[in-house]
């Protein structure tokens, strides 16, 4: 099995999956196929939907004989007539549902291993959401001990080992925890199936937290029975990268139609609200007046267009940079999942979540809702800016929103301000929190976008902030020529360089409170845009130590940079150390994949720029981060760092 990080938002991710019949690109969906009743055949799904993985039972296949005996001969894949990966179930949930099947753990798995399944399933304990925690952590128990022995028989067949727990956090993710110390190949969280019947979202939420905190993140994450695409945008942007449907089926036989926003009964609609290949092609009356098979396989097929085509929304999400968007708006159609959004507003999930957000993004941030201000990503940027600003001043004139970039839309209030007193902080009281002027071209400030008139949610955490912020510093509320009158009044003017100030809070919010003494401690040349006059690179004593994006106002480490970071601070920080057996390729200017990596200042994020030392502590190169520190320690395909620029 190889499995490898291409994209991530969120804490999403795409990722390319790779086993011996071939590789799938997650989040992926894998449509549960019944050998006794194939409604759609896996191979019509390949052909109309481009399905690259299925699932199906091997309880259901070792239980009648004559299947048994074929899958033995000529293996599921051929059972079953696809050429791509296949996951088998072992019959948990047929245990759960029926509750008289009988099954020995290491026989299941045993019949998975010799029928051929890319990836087969442990007979877990099926963890009810009305259970008792005592018993819920008995099957915990149990769960694990199967689990640690089936991994002795599963030969070279991937072994997918369920997390379970109730709806208890603690237990599951002391079950995860359980489940990566074995080395498990595949992780699904199961136990969820009532949770969905019963639109227990906010549940389900913590389910997966509490999951995805405990297991190891450099292997897939499956969200068992979770098979309706209202679900997928919430569940990817929390680390799940399959799904299973048998939904797609179930819910045509009984002629309800699956929509992103929810399910609709074919007998209600007078007009399809969709525009897949079934319903361009039917109206809803003429589907109705098929005959009920064929009706059932025109409902199935809809289901199954309407489901891939989701997952294609939530990869495209992923790549632009805008999946907390998409979640945010398909969360607004439905009260039950919109209620569960207030599981991401706690502090500890927004931690955690944030450790997976990308520093910046090519595309601007923008606000949906009273959702938006709790981003991962704002969080981070909120908790730097307390952390990591350094005011130069006590004294803080603040502005109201304007149009972007505030240094522009003020600039004629900001010469006057500098021809009075250049001894005061210029803040901006924007809609995402607090800006200091100095920072109005870095990501996100200048690149989000919200509405004149926010929720008042927004508005009281914005508030909080920029509360915290200007704590203990005497604000001043810009009020025209009063203001510039109390200036006169109150304080001595002085010389500072506002280029200056801007590089240097840029400096500590990017890499660190003091990185600006460290990095601009000499004779100081800032190179900027003959077309745009903003700045570019920044040169110390002569050497190239910075270049300043345009897309999001951060920058971009130079080697002579590196030098001066690494010389100020002291290890780990800012370095991805790294094998000794890599460092001869990374000073080829080669990047630094995961499997060499030794560790990691558990601060860098991902497109973080960072620097790459050896076990010494020997600076060898700049690059750009493109996993965090778990990530780096635990994947052994891909690459960590992109190299920049390298020491000789």
């Amino acid at each position: 099995m190889k499995f490898e990080i291409k994209d991530r938002d969120a804490a999403g991710r795409i990722c390319k999956f790779t086993t011996e019949h071939g590789t799938v690109t997650t989040p992926n969906l894998m449509p549960v196929i019944n050998p006794n009743k194939m409604l759609i055949s896996p191979k019509e799904m390949k052909k109309f939907f481009g399905t690259q993985i299925v699932i199906t039972n091997s309880y259901i296949i070792k239980k009648n004989e004559k299947l048994r005996e074929k899958a033995l001969e000529v293996g599921v894949h051929k059972l079953i007539d696809f050429d791509g990966p296949i996951m088998t179930d072992s019959g948990t949930f047929q245990s759960y549902v029926y509750g008289d099947v009988k099954l020995d753990p290491l026989e299941i798995v045993e019949f998975q291993r010799d029928i051929g399944s890319d990836v087969g399933t442990i007979l877990d304990i099926f963890g009810t959401p009305q259970q008792t925690k005592t018993k819920a952590a008995r099957g915990v128990k149990e769960t694990v001990k199967r689990a640690q022995q089936s991994i002795r028989v599963k030969g070279d067949m991937v072994l997918a080992c369920t997390v379970q727990g109730s709806v208890y956090p603690d237990l599951r993710n002391k079950c995860a925890k359980e489940l990566s110390k074995i080395d498990a190949d595949f992780f699904p969280i199961g136990g969820v199936v009532p949770l969905m019947e019963n639109q227990r979202y906010s549940d389900l939420v913590s389910c997966i937290l509490a999951s995805k905190k405990g297991l190891n993140p450099s292997k897939p994450v499956h969200l068992f029975g979770a098979g309706h695409p209202l679900i997928f945008p919430l569940a990817v942007a929390l680390g799940c990268d399959f799904f299973d449907s048998s939904a797609y089926a179930k819910y045509a036989n009984d002629g309800r139609m699956i929509f992103p926003w929810g399910t609709k009964k074919l007998d209600n609609l007078d007009e399809l609200p969709c525009c897949c290949p079934i319903c361009t092609k039917f109206t809803a009356s003429e589907l109705r007046n098929l005959k009920e098979n064929e009706k059932s396989l025109q409902l199935a097929k809809h289901n199954l267009y309407v489901s891939f085509a989701e997952l294609k929304k939530i990869r495209s999400a992923i790549a632009e940079g805008n999946l907390w968007e998409l979640v945010e708006t398909r969360a607004s159609s439905n009260p039950y999942l919109l209620e569960s959004m207030k599981k991401l507003k706690k502090t500890e999930n927004k931690t955690w979540l944030e450790q997976s957000e990308s520093t910046s993004k090519d595309r601007a941030l923008f606000y949906t809702g009273n959702h938006t201000i709790h981003r991962p990503i704002i969080y981070r940027c909120h908790r730097r800016l307390i952390d990591r600003y350094e005011p130069l001043f006590d004294t803080t004139i603040v502005f109201p929103d304007g149009n972007k970039p505030y240094s522009k839309y003020y600039s004629e209030q900001i010469k006057k301000i500098i021809r009075k007193s250049n001894n005061v902080k210029i803040l901006i009281n924007s809609r995402l929190g607090p800006v200091p002027i100095e920072l109005d071209e870095m990501y996100p400030f200048a690149q989000s976008v919200f509405p004149e008139t926010t929720d008042k949610e927004t508005e009281e955490e914005v508030s909080r902030i920029f509360d915290e912020f200007t704590r203990n510093r005497d604000v001043i509320f810009w009020e025209g020529d009063k203001t510039l009158q109390k200036l006169s009044e109150s304080q001595e003017k002085s010389q500072n360089d506002i280029d200056i100030r801007r590089i240097s809070a840029v400096a500590n919010i990017q890499f660190g409170k003091d990185a600006s003494k460290s990095l601009f401690d000499g004779k100081i040349k800032i190179i900027k845009s003959k077309k745009t006059g903003k700045i570019r690179n920044i040169y110390c004593d002569e050497n190239h130590i910075l270049s300043m994006r345009a897309g999001d106002g951060m920058f971009t480490l130079k080697i002579a940079g590196a030098k001066l970071l690494h010389r100020y601070f002291k290890y780990p920080r800012l370095r991805v150390t790294i094998e000794g057996d890599a460092v001869p390729f990374v000073k080829q200017g080669k990047s630094v994949f995961a499997k060499f990596v030794l560790d990691c200042d558990p601060e860098l994020r991902p497109f973080d720029e960072c620097l790459v030392v050896d076990e010494k502590d020997v600076l060898i190169a700049a690059g750009r981060c493109l996993l965090n520190r778990s990530e780096m320690l635990s994947f052994k395909y891909g690459m960590a760092v992109r190299t920049r620029e390298h020491i000789d």
